[in-house]
């Protein structure tokens, strides 16, 4: 049919093949393929149907339409940094990371409008109230508990908005150029310290070790030569000792032998001997004999050493 010279049924055939050809494309569309941790919120006219989970979903074209995706695994968020004063009205510069997953996206996507930014927006909020109530130099020393009270907090207020802060690590906390300096100088007079007294323990402890020495080389000295003398006098006294016994012993013996049966006679014939020895020695050219002066005397001396017989 020509209506002003246009074809009618060309315009049909092409308005029925405009629409089928976007059935078609909605029929592809409502086909849903969802990854490995991730969840996809459906709405059904504007109003929320059901949670796909992993795997192949069909949709009703027209009709349902996917809101919202969320990946489940752990994701970290920057925290910017930020300015606070510490207890000592230090201001220092603080930023941070979080870690967090999210647990139920229903609640993820209708319990707040951007979590991200929520969790952002708290986690400054508390290190600042956090910081606030900390010196400056325990703020270095007291990561720990800022972490752990910004955890405690963003994990309260996620349980409303289906995520879960695993931890909050603090990247950097960065005070003033003056009060960074101030702490480099007390830390390097702080060390300087600290190696004036290991240098002067270490001088005691030498000066010390020292004298410890020298008198335990004394003493050892002192023992050394105690112990000498001490066995000096033991071996003189043992060799007097012995000397004594045997001079005991040979007198015993002398007495023995002489007591015994021509013993006088053979002690005078050895006193003899030993005496014409002597007078043997005196018969040398330079040897001079000194006789006594009275010869009766001399006699009697004789005598009395045995080598004269008063009988005779």
């Amino acid at each position: 049919m020509l209506i002003n010279g246009i074809d009618t049924d060309l315009i049909v055939m092409a308005i029925w093949g405009v629409i089928f050809a976007i059935f078609v494309l909605k029929l592809f569309q409502s086909i849903c393929l969802v990854p490995t941790k991730s969840a996809y919120i459906v709405e059904r006219l504007g109003k929320y149907h059901s949670t796909l989970d992993a795997g192949f979903h069909a949709l009703i074209p027209f009709l349902d339409k996917v809101a919202y995706i969320h990946d489940l695994k752990e994701e970290t968020i920057d925290v910017p940094p930020q300015e606070c004063f510490s207890s000592d009205e230090v201001n220092v510069e603080v930023d941070g990371v979080i870690y967090i997953s999210v647990t139920d996206p229903v609640k993820a996507s209708y319990g707040i409008t951007d979590y991200r930014y929520a969790a952002i927006q708290l986690a400054q909020t508390t290190t600042r109230s956090v910081i606030g109530t900390l010196d400056l130099d325990r703020t270095f020393e007291e990561r720990d508990v800022i972490s752990a009270k910004v955890v405690e907090v963003l994990d309260e207020a996620g349980s409303m908005w289906g995520i879960r802060v695993h931890r909050y690590e603090i990247k950097n906390i960065t005070p003033p150029e003056t009060v960074k300096n101030a702490m480099e100088m007390q830390v390097n007079a702080e060390r300087e310290r600290r190696a004036l007294l290991a240098k002067s323990e270490g001088d005691k402890q030498s000066k010390i070790n020292r004298s410890e020495g020298v008198m335990a080389e004394t003493i050892n000295r002192s023992e050394g030569e105690m112990q000498r003398r001490i066995n000096e006098a033991e071996g003189k006294a043992q060799e007097i000792l012995t000397l004594a016994k045997a001079t005991a012993e040979s007198i015993e013996r002398l007495a023995v032998v002489i007591s015994s049966e021509g013993g006088q006679s053979a002690l005078r014939m050895q006193l003899g001997e030993q005496y014409m020895k002597q007078l043997d020695g005196l018969s040398k050219p330079d040897s001079r004999i000194v006789l006594p002066g009275n010869l009766v005397n001399f006699e009697y001396w004789m005598q009395s050493i045995g080598l004269k017989d008063d009988k005779k």
